[in-house]
C-alpha cells in the first residue's frame, strides 16, 4: 500500500489557500492507478481496516424505466476522515466511476453536508469521519430483458488521520428486474437524505446577494430563519481557477450573515457556488443546508443594492447636521446667512456652494485616503482619524485660532494681490471663508455616527474604491443639502433676523461655543494621553494664542515694514520653539498606561476574554463601544445608559455590562466592530445568553427601546 504524508498534497501557498485543481488531478490518475492495481471492497493498512465500502439501493428490485439511488457507504476507521466534493486546503474528493449496461445512465453525486475540520497548521478541510453515504440515482432504460441485473462501479477515496492513504474498491450490487418494487435500507437513505442541502428557499424566507471587494468576496444573507441558530458557516465550492482562503462569518444583525471569502484568480469573477450551514451548533448532526441557485448568485453586486446603501448615506449626511458633533460649527453658517440677509441672491448663493464645496472637498479627500490605506492592505474605519492624538490637537488648535478670530483678535486677510481681478476684495474673502467653514464643519463632524450612516460606511468600506468615493460623495451631497436650499431660496432668509449691531455680540458668544468645543478636545486627548499630555498640548495652545494676537496687534496695514518683519520673525520663532519642544519632546513623551482608564459605576473593561468568560458562565451581557471623541456615545450614556430606569432595569435582569473604550484604536474592538458590519462607534450590543443571538442596536439609542429589549431576557434568565 503506498502512503502519503497529509502535507505532500495540500502545499500550501502563502496565504493559506489551496493551490488549485491541477494538482488535485494529477493526483487522482495516480489514485485511479492504485485503485487498478488493489481492487477490493476494504482498505487495510498494518492490519487495520481503514474503509470499508459497499452499494446499497433503496429499492429491492429495478423496474425498467423508473429510477432508482444507489449509495456508496463507506464506514471510516476511528479518527479516520474522507473528503467533501471540495476538499479546502488538502485531500481528494471521493469518486465514483460507473460501469453500466448500455442504456443506463447515472445522475450527479448528491453530498452530505459535510464537517469543517482544522488540523495544525491552521488547514482547513471538508469531509466525513466514521461513516458516509453518497448517494446517486441511476436510471435503468425502459426496457430490461433480463431477469437480473448487476450494477457495477469502480470507488477511489483518500482517506486520512496523521497520514493520507488513497484507497479504491471495485463493488458491485446484484438486484432482480421486476414491474414492481418496495423500498429497501430505509433508515439508512432516510437518515442520509435528511443530511443532504436544501435548495435555497423562496424570496420571503431568505435572500443572498453578492459583492466583492478587492481580493474579497462577500456574501450577505438576510432570512429571520437564521436567527434562531447560533452556529452558522459557508461551505464554498469553487471552479478549477478559482482559490479561496476560510470563509468568516459574520452576524451584523440578527438574522443577517456575512459571509466573507478571501480569494484569488479570476479578477472578475463576481460570486461563488457553495453551501449555507446552520445549526445549534458547529458541526452538530442537526445542521441544516441551503445550496446557493445560480440565479441567486446573479444579484451579486446588484445596483440596486447600491443604489439602496447610497440613499443611507444621503440620509445619514442628512442627519449629520443635527448631531452634537457639528451643532457649534453649523451655527457660524446660520449666522453668515444672517449677514448676507437682503444682499445680493447671487452673492448668497456663491456664499453657499462655497460652504458645500468644503464640505466636498474634506469627503472626497477623506474617501481618498481610506482608499489609499485599504489599498495598502490597512483596517479602515470612520473617524479613525480622531484615535489619533496628533490629529486631535491639531484639530485642538484649529478650534482656538477660530474661536480668537470671533473674539476680534485678529482677522483674517488675504495678500493684496489676491484683490485684484474681476471679483472684489469682499466677495473673495467671504467666499474662502465660506469654504473654510464648511471643510471645518464637516472634520468636526466625523467623530459622529448617524442612523443609516453606519450601515452605509459598512457596506461601503467592503466594496471597490469606487463604491467607497460614491457613498462619500452620497453623504457630502447629504449634508449640504439643507445649505444648497437655503441659498438657492434666499426668500426663505426672510424669516431669519435682521441684520445690525447686535451681530458682533452674537459673533463673540459663537467664540465662546468654539471654546467649549476645545475643552471637549482637550478632555480626548486627556482620555489618550492622560494629564500630563493636557498640559503640554495647552502650553502649545497658549504659545499659539500669542502668537494670533501678535497677528492683531502688529501685522496690520498700519504697522512700519521694520514692525511687521520683526513680528513675523518672533511669530515664527515662538510658534516653531513651542511645537517642538511642547509637542515634539514633552508631548510626544507621554503615554496613557492601561490601569489609568477608569471604569465608571458598574461598568467593566471590556476584552474578548472578559465577554467569553461571561458568555460562558450564562451571563446576559451588554457591551458599550464607545470613544472618549464620540459625542453621540456621551450622548447616549448621559440621556439612555445611565438614567435610573435603564440602570435598575440593567440590575434587576442581572445584566453584566462592559464597557469597549475605541479611544485609541483597540485592534480587538476594531475586530468585532467589523463582525458586526459597522464601521465605527457608537455601537451596542446585547448578548442575552451563551448561545442566543445577540441583540445590536441602533446608534441613537432611546430609554423605551432598551427597556423593550431587556425584557426579552425573561425566557432566558428563566431557562438558566
Amino acid at each position: 500500500m503506498t502512503r502519503l504524508r497529509c502535507r505532500g498534497y495540500s502545499s500550501m501557498v502563502s496565504n493559506g489557500m489551496n493551490p488549485g485543481f491541477s494538482m488535485r488531478s494529477s493526483l487522482l490518475a495516480a489514485i485511479s492507478v492504485l485503485a487498478f492495481v488493489c481492487p477490493g471492497r476494504a482498505q487495510t493498512f498494518q492490519g487495520k481496516e481503514l474503509v470499508q465500502a459497499s452499494l446499497v439501493a433503496d429499492v429491492n428490485a429495478v423496474v425498467p424505466g423508473k429510477p432508482l439511488t444507489v449509495g456508496l457507504l463507506l464506514k471510516m476507521a476511528p479518527h479516520w476522515h474522507t473528503y467533501w466534493r471540495f476538499s479546502g486546503d488538502a485531500g481528494l474528493p471521493t469518486e465514483i466511476k460507473w460501469n453500466l449496461p448500455p442504456g443506463w445512465k447515472a445522475g450527479e453525486i448528491q453530498w452530505p453536508l459535510p464537517f469543517r475540520m482544522i488540523d495544525p497548521g491552521d488547514i482547513e478541510t471538508y469531509g466525513y469521519d466514521n461513516e458516509v453515504m453518497l448517494l446517486q440515482e441511476i436510471t435503468p432504460p425502459a426496457s430490461v430483458p433480463d431477469s437480473s441485473i448487476k450494477l457495477a462501479a469502480e470507488a477511489s477515496w483518500l482517506v486520512c488521520e496523521k497520514l493520507c492513504i488513497p484507497g479504491s474498491a471495485n463493488l458491485q450490487i446484484g438486484l432482480p428486474v421486476s414491474d414492481k418494487n418496495a423500498a429497501a435500507n430505509e433508515d439508512l437513505f432516510t437518515r442520509y437524505r435528511r443530511s443532504l442541502p436544501q435548495k435555497w428557499p423562496e424570496g420571503k424566507v431568505a435572500s443572498a446577494t453578492w459583492s466583492r471587494g478587492g481580493q474579497e468576496l462577500q456574501l450577505t444573507v438576510e432570512s429571520a430563519a437564521l436567527a434562531n441558530y447560533p452556529a452558522a458557516d459557508f461551505f464554498p465550492l469553487p471552479d478549477a481557477n478559482v482559490v479561496v482562503g476560510h470563509p468568516k462569518t459574520e452576524r451584523s444583525a440578527p438574522g443577517k450573515l456575512i459571509f466573507r471569502v478571501p480569494i484569488e484568480g479570476d479578477p472578475k469573477l463576481s460570486a461563488l457556488n457553495g453551501v449555507v450551514v446552520f445549526g445549534q451548533s458547529a458541526n452538530s448532526a442537526e445542521r441544516n443546508g441551503w445550496t446557493l441557485p445560480t440565479e441567486v448568485q446573479m444579484l451579486s453586486g446588484g445596483s440596486g443594492s447600491l443604489w439602496k446603501f447610497l440613499l443611507f448615506g444621503f440620509l445619514g449626511g442628512f442627519i449629520l447636521n443635527l448631531m452634537p458633533c457639528v451643532l457649534p460649527v453649523i451655527s457660524l453658517k446660520i449666522f453668515g446667512f444672517i449677514q448676507h440677509a437682503g444682499q445680493d441672491r447671487r452673492r448668497i448663493l456663491r456664499s453657499g456652494l462655497a460652504f458645500i464645496a468644503g464640505i466636498f472637498a474634506w469627503f472626497i479627500g477623506l474617501a481618498l485616503l481610506l482608499i489609499g490605506l485599504k489599498s495598502a492592505g490597512r483596517e479602515i474605519t470612520w473617524a479613525f482619524q480622531f484615535t489619533n492624538p496628533y490629529f486631535v490637537l491639531f484639530m485642538s488648535a484649529v478650534v482656538l485660532v477660530f474661536a480668537l478670530n470671533l473674539f476680534g483678535v485678529f482677522e483674517i486677510t488675504l495678500p493684496q494681490s489676491a484683490s485684484r481681478g474681476v471679483l472684489g476684495w469682499t466677495a473673495r474673502e467671504g467666499d474662502a471663508g465660506s469654504f473654510f467653514q464648511g471643510v471645518f464643519a464637516t472634520v468636526l463632524a466625523t467623530p459622529c455616527t448617524a442612523p443609516f450612516l453606519g450601515t452605509a460606511l459598512g457596506f461601503a468600506f467592503t466594496q471597490s474604491g469606487w463604491t467607497i468615493l460614491l457613498m462619500f460623495v452620497a453623504i457630502a451631497a447629504g449634508m449640504s443639502s439643507p445649505y444648497l436650499l437655503l441659498s438657492a431660496q434666499p426668500a426663505w432668509m426672510r424669516l431669519l433676523p435682521k441684520p445690525g449691531a447686535w451681530m458682533v455680540h452674537v459673533k463673540q458668544l459663537m467664540g465662546f461655543l468654539l471654546l467649549a468645543t476645545l475643552l471637549f478636545l482637550l478632555w480626548v486627548l486627556g482620555a489618550q494621553r492622560g494629564v500630563e499630555g493636557v498640559i503640554w498640548a495647552s502650553c502649545f495652545l497658549l504659545a499659539l494664542s500669542v502668537v494670533c494676537w501678535m497677528k492683531g496687534v502688529f501685522l496690520v496695514p498700519t504697522a512700519s515694514h521694520v514692525a511687521r518683519v520683526v513680528s513675523i520673525l518672533l511669530a515664527l520663532l515662538l510658534l516653531l520653539g513651542s511645537g517642538y519642544y511642547f509637542i515634539g519632546e514633552k508631548f510626544r513623551a507621554t503615554r496613557l498606561a492601561s490601569g489609568e482608564m477608569q471604569m465608571q459605576g458598574d461598568w467593566q473593561p471590556f476584552t474578548p476574554e472578559r465577554l467569553e468568560e461571561e458568555l460562558g458562565q450564562g451571563h446576559s451581557v451588554f457591551v458599550d463601544f464607545t470613544a472618549a471623541w464620540c459625542l453621540t456615545c456621551k450622548f447616549n450614556e448621559a440621556s439612555v445608559l445611565e438614567s435610573s430606569a435603564v440602570r435598575d432595569a440593567f440590575q434587576r435582569h442581572g445584566v453584566v455590562k462592559i464597557k469597549a473604550d475605541w479611544t485609541n484604536a483597540d485592534p480587538a474592538i476594531t475586530k468585532i466592530l467589523k463582525q458586526f458590519g459597522r464601521p465605527g462607534v457608537p455601537m451596542y450590543v446585547l448578548y442575552p445568553g451563551k448561545n442566543a443571538e445577540p441583540i445590536l442596536f441602533p446608534e441613537l439609542l432611546t430609554q423605551s427601546l432598551i427597556l423593550e429589549k431587556l425584557e426579552t431576557l425573561l425566557p432566558h434568565v428563566a431557562a438558566q
